[in-house]
């Protein structure tokens, strides 16, 4: 997959800094983390790391998006991504409204492009959207004045799961740069994969990704991480072990991609024998939903290992900086 493939022109301003020298971010649209430099992902790194006490507080709000107007538009089905993203919204008082593609003006015939020029004419500032096909909010950003963030588009890229746990790794082991991380499972239908081995490597990590011949596509050899197909062996050299959903519903044909369940398990799921030959302080992430005794076992995802749930935490922090970020570029 060429890297840049899906680039647009809107996102592409330079880095600017203001009077003062400070960095100023300039992007309207956050699109992927392939568009993005090492300054800018930490950039959002750390204004990110500013609004997560506001969950703390007894009145989770603040009125930093006050008047603004944020649609969600999930093509795809979601539970996490939609709800992080519209409580990050509601939490810095912007309205928001969702969009649903069952029973919507898209099953009777009208284009993706078309829905959201029409909900652009409400007066929305920010789109955020889910897409099954790689690519389509890249698209709709070059076609629409309004801010447009990528919740996931086909197995393209997730950018905002790809920034919430590169902000996991580096609050639970203080650093990125000279980590090693393993990205394991079903790589060949992974966005977050492609998202967490572009914004790891700008930061300074090395990447093996694992997992079977049929779930690893030779080309993503391109993108600077290595391949393995042994997990046991991989395992007791990283820091960080990312334990991917096997995305049964984006299966097509008839082959099945390993043998069974049992034996993918048996060779590639993490449990707590294959924890034991692992560094004492590795970090243990799944982007969720878990197929808990397949990817992992519960004792592993639940243990003390497992930010999984701190995982969950941060998404709401990195995503209410991301929809910070885009809308005063925006209004600049």
């Amino acid at each position: 997959m060429a890297k840049r493939e899906f680039s647009s022109a809107r996102s592409s301003a330079p880095v600017e800094a203001g009077e003062d020298g400070q960095f100023v971010w300039t992007r309207k649209d956050l699109l992927g983390l392939d568009e993005l430099s090492e300054r800018q992902i930490v950039h959002i790194l750390d204004t990110a790391e500013s609004f997560k006490e506001v969950s703390t507080r007894s009145i989770k709000k603040v009125p930093a998006l006050r008047g603004k107007v944020v649609g969600l538009l999930f093509f795809e089905d979601s539970t996490r991504t939609r709800m992080s993203f519209e409580l990050a919204a509601s939490r810095m008082s912007a309205d928001t409204i969702l969009f649903t593609s069952k029973g919507s003006s898209v099953a009777k015939g009208e284009t993706t492009l078309d829905t959201v020029r029409n909900i652009e004419a409400m007066g929305v500032d920010i789109f955020v959207i889910r897409h099954g096909q790689s690519g389509a909010p890249h698209v709709i950003a070059r076609k629409v004045k309004s801010s447009i963030v990528n919740a996931g588009d086909g197995s393209h890229e997730h950018p905002t799961q790809g920034l919430l746990d590169i902000f996991t790794i580096r609050q639970r082991l203080g650093r990125v740069k000279g980590l090693k991380a393993a990205i394991v499972g079903d790589i060949a239908h992974s966005r977050v994969a492609r998202s967490n081995i572009i914004g790891l490597q700008k930061l300074g990590a090395e990447v093996v990704v694992v997992g079977p011949p049929t779930l690893v596509p030779p080309a993503i050899k391109e993108m600077g991480c290595s391949i393995s197909h042994d997990l046991d062996e991989i395992l007791p050299q990283v820091d960080v072990v990312n334990m991917l959903r096997i995305q049964f519903e984006r299966f097509t044909g008839a082959g099945a991609a390993f043998p069974s369940m049992r034996e993918y398990a048996n060779m590639y799921g993490l449990n707590a024998a294959r924890l034991k030959r692992c560094k004492k302080n590795i970090l243990v992430m799944h982007p969720g939903p878990i197929n808990r005794g397949l990817e992992i076992t519960t004792e592993v995802a639940d243990g003390p290992n497992s930010c999984i749930l701190q995982q969950v935490t941060n998404g709401l922090a990195v995503r209410m900086a991301v929809l910070y970020l885009v809308s005063q570029a925006a209004e600049k």
